[in-house]
Parts: C-alpha cells; sequence; structure tokens
C-alpha cells in the first residue's frame, strides 16, 4: 500500500512522532525523507523499536 510521503508514523511503543518535515536528528535523516524511504535498519530515536512497531497517523493537517 502506497501512503502519501507527508504522512506521519507514531511509533507503537513509546508514541515518538517521525514527521517526515523533520526528519530525524538522530539518525542523521534530513527533512523531507517520507516514512517508506527510511532504511529498513531504521528504529525509533526514543526507544529503539523497529519500523515495523510505527503505524500511520490518519489525521488532516
Amino acid at each position: 500500500m502506497t501512503f502519501p510521503p507527508e504522512d506521519r508514523w507514531e511509533c507503537g511503543v513509546c508514541w515518538t512522532v517521525y514527521d517526515p518535515a523533520e526528519g530525524d536528528d538522530v539518525a542523521q535523516v534530513p527533512p523531507g525523507t517520507p516514512f517508506q524511504a527510511l532504511p529498513e535498519d531504521w528504529h525509533c530515536p526514543n526507544c529503539d523499536g523497529s519500523k515495523l512497531r510505527f503505524m500511520r497517523i490518519d489525521d488532516d493537517r
């Protein structure tokens, strides 16, 4: 399934949100990087949860 690149994703372990507009400073992911473009070994910068633990946030910003 394909999602819009601007969709935000939330960690199912600690509720940290990955926002593509902000990227991830910890993993040196630049702003503008969609969640789907993150490497498979990327993990939550807060709790180290795997990418598979993230759920798409269904909101209308």
